[in-house]
């Protein structure tokens, strides 16, 4: 790679463009004081990159462009163009000529551009990085700062000779980590500080998350439980109907055939006792009791049904007794009309004393007291259903109710037994008028005793019924209080296997056993709520989403800041070891020169810590007290010069610290060449012995690195392959010009 051409046009005095074709290892450009040379250097320093205004001559982007003169106008923007051969490729670009070049507005914009596409300014300053070119790089020296490398401090002479040493490349990368590793700090804190806010959040919603899974979890359960509980139920109280509905034919049956007796029995009397006034009484009072009768056992049906209600509605507010803690509470109607009935069969004994109607009587008392005890027992399953409290308003009118029909069946039974009374009366009369027709007589009776019976275990098993019934319609209550809860899924009960045969061989407390455990998980459930349990959820699911994604970012935080300080440690590591290397490089030509350019002695720089005071935060950050300091690493120079006792560069004369300073630029030079040097009026304090030994340094040079020199040196001119004349008219125009070499030096007088 070597610098193939520079292009200038609106920059500074070059009004127009202008173009430097460097052929030659060696380039000079001369001409006279003000006509633009040293801009050359200037522009060089621009397209590279160079930020400083002060070290452009200028102080504001303005100053760079062509401001126009009475014969020429201003430009509106300045550009200068450098290009390079890389047909070897040291550039990682695949061309084989890499032009840089940089545009400056009047408005301070500027535009940078490689092979003609934009670019930023880093993008400029990482290319030419790699091959050790800089805008302040120690390739471009101008008159004055020849001697910047010794009259800088050590901390800057180390950045001078770092740069030299083409290790900028590591400073940068360490400056870049390190800004890095402070932005991934505060991102780490950053993050944490989020963390820390929404985990009390997440803390909060976890746990209505929990409970939500724990009603999910008991939802489940109750689903479980509901599907054999209602499939149970439902079976049951469909064979029980159906069992029922079987025993209801048989006495319904027999009571029509009894009737028809009746009726056959009741004609046959009337046929007898015609003239019998007693006769006629008789069966009108037969059937004064007959509709006594139908009207208490109307009466009887109504109060069954009331008390069914009350039991329903007390059922639902109470849990089950125990079967064996439960107590029978039977209506004192019901007490009554066993008491009654037991009497009149006592009594008609008493009164007609035959052993047929003892037998009658007492049959018919034994099945009185056998349903009476079968009332007794059904009073105490259904006591189990009784305390919870219902609807204040319904039990009050459903008790109401039922009083009013405990009096009307007082009633109606006091009527009844009025009436038998006076049936048993007039027929006891009867008998004694007509003992042919006693027989009869005994016949309707035990028929009408029959018929009591047969009605009564209809009216037994109807009751069975009404229950059953009131226990469907409880079924489909717990169905749509289900569905409530666990929605249209309850449905799916229908679909439990189970037989008939099985429901019916099970106790009844265990299925209640199974009711008590839905009342509780329906409780439950109740406590919890749930009305909004998709939004809790959903929210849930963002918020830990959130805190996993900022986990897993500080995570990558955290191991991406180990992974920066690892890198600025091998770069510090690797900075320091090529440091080292180059000073001892260095050292060994700079011994070289200084004993060439003054004919002995010796020359070196040394590495020495320099003390810097800490302050402020940092004191803290690092745990140092305001008083401490900080040892520093910069680079100073130690020269010897032959045959005098001069050890310090402040003992140096003018000549002797630019030969000193051009010394140690080769020397550094030589330890890593870069691909050209400019050199800009360098010599311009050197003797004609001098200027000798400083061309003679140049040729060498010229062997390593393309060389552009800016010279008024006839000696330095001498050297050069390449000479360019500038020259500046009255138009304040700078100017290139052909020129020999013998020009060359009338331009350099």
């Amino acid at each position: 790679m070597y610098l193939k051409r520079l292009e200038i046009a609106g920059f500074k005095s070059f009004a127009k463009k202008s173009v430097f074709e460097f052929t030659a290892p060696v380039t000079a450009i001369v001409g006279p004081n003000g006509s633009g040379k040293s801009n050359v250097a200037e522009s060089i320093r621009f397209v590279l990159g160079e930020q400083s205004m002060k070290s452009m001559r200028g102080k504001r982007g303005e100053d760079l462009i062509w401001n126009g003169s009475q014969s020429a106008p201003r430009s509106n923007h300045a550009s200068v163009a450098i290009v390079f051969d890389n047909s070897d490729k040291v550039f990682d670009v695949d061309y084989d000529e890499v032009s840089v070049r940089r545009e400056v507005f009047r408005d301070g914009t500027n535009r940078y551009f490689i092979n003609g596409t934009q670019v930023r300014l880093r993008d400029v300053v990482e290319l030419l990085a790699k091959v050790h070119i800089g805008a302040t790089g120690h390739h471009i020296i101008s008159q004055g700062e020849a001697d910047r490398v010794l009259s800088a401090g050590v901390k800057e002479r180390r950045m001078i000779i770092e740069e030299a040493l083409g290790l900028k490349i590591y400073k940068w990368k360490i400056e870049e980590s390190e800004k890095k590793l402070a932005k991934t700090e505060e991102n780490i804190k950053q993050v944490e500080s989020l963390r820390r806010e929404i985990a009390p959040h997440v803390r909060f919603l976890k746990k209505q998350v929990e409970k939500i899974e724990k009603a999910k979890a008991m939802r489940e359960r109750l689903k479980d439980l509901y599907a054999e509980y209602l499939k149970r139920e439902d079976v049951y109280i469909r064979a029980q109907k159906r069992i029922l509905e079987e025993r209801l034919a048989e006495p319904k049956h027999a009571l029509g055939e009894l009737e028809l007796r009746l009726d056959e029995a009741k004609k046959k009397l009337e046929e007898g006792k015609k003239e019998s006034p007693k006769a006629q009484e008789l069966v009108a009072i037969e059937g004064e009791i007959t509709a006594a009768q139908a009207r208490r056992d109307e009466v009887f049906r109504a109060l069954g049904k009331v008390e069914g209600m009350i039991e329903l509605v007390m059922r639902r507010q109470t849990h089950a007794i125990p079967a064996e803690k439960r107590e029978a509470h039977i209506p004192l109607s019901k007490v009554k009309h066993f008491t009654e009935s037991i009497s009149e069969r006592i009594e008609a004994v008493l009164n007609h004393g035959s052993a047929d109607m003892l037998r009658s009587a007492l049959e018919e008392i034994k099945q009185l007291t056998e349903r009476f005890a079968k009332t007794v027992s059904g009073g105490a399953s259904s006591e189990q259903g009784r305390g919870d409290q219902g609807p204040e308003n319904e039990l009050r009118a459903l008790q109401k109710e039922k009083a009013g029909l405990e009096r009307d069946l007082a009633e109606a039974e006091s009527v009844l037994a009025s009436l038998r009374k006076r049936y048993a009366a007039i027929k006891h009369a009867i008998e004694e008028e007509k003992d042919t027709s006693r027989d009869v007589e005994r016949s309707i009776f035990q028929m009408m005793a029959k018929k009591s019976e047969l009605n009564a275990t209809i009216q037994s098993i109807k009751n069975e019924i009404a229950i059953i019934e009131k226990r469907e319609q409880a079924l489909k209550e717990e169905i749509r209080e289900g569905v409530a809860l666990i929605g249209g899924d309850i449905t799916m009960y229908e679909t439990f296997a189970i037989s008939e045969e099985e429901v019916l061989a099970e106790e009844r407390g265990r299925q209640e056993a199974r009711r008590k455990e839905i009342e509780k998980i329906k409780i439950k459930l109740e406590e919890t709520g749930g009305a909004a349990d998709d939004d809790i959820l959903k929210e849930y699911e963002e918020v830990t989403s959130r805190d996993r994604f900022l986990e897993r970012e500080l995570e990558d935080l955290k191991k991406s800041k180990e992974s920066l300080k690892r890198l600025i440690a091998e770069l510090t590591e690797t900075l320091n070891t090529e440091f080292k290397s180059g000073i001892e490089k260095i050292n060994k030509q700079f011994k070289e020169f200084f004993a060439l350019m003054f004919g002995g002695g010796t020359a070196a720089l040394t590495v020495v810590a320099q003390r810097k005071r800490r302050r402020g935060d940092t004191d803290m950050a690092l745990n140092l007290s305001p008083d401490e300091d900080e040892a520093e690493e910069g680079i100073d120079v130690e020269v010897h010069l032959p045959r005098k006792k001069i050890r310090g560069l402040q003992m140096l004369s003018g000549g002797e610290r630019a030969l000193t300073s051009i010394a140690l630029i080769f020397a550094v030079s030589q330890v890593n060449p870069p691909p050209f040097l400019v050199l800009d009026e360098t010599d311009a304090a050197l003797d004609e012995a001098n200027s000798r030994k400083y061309g003679d340094m140049i040729e060498n040079l010229s062997k390593r690195s393309q060389l552009v020199v800016i010279t008024h040196n006839r000696e330095t001119m001498s050297r050069a392959g390449v000479l360019y004349g500038v020259t500046m008219g009255s138009d304040a125009v700078s100017k290139l010009l052909s020129i020999k070499f013998e020009e060359a030096q009338g331009y350099a007088k």
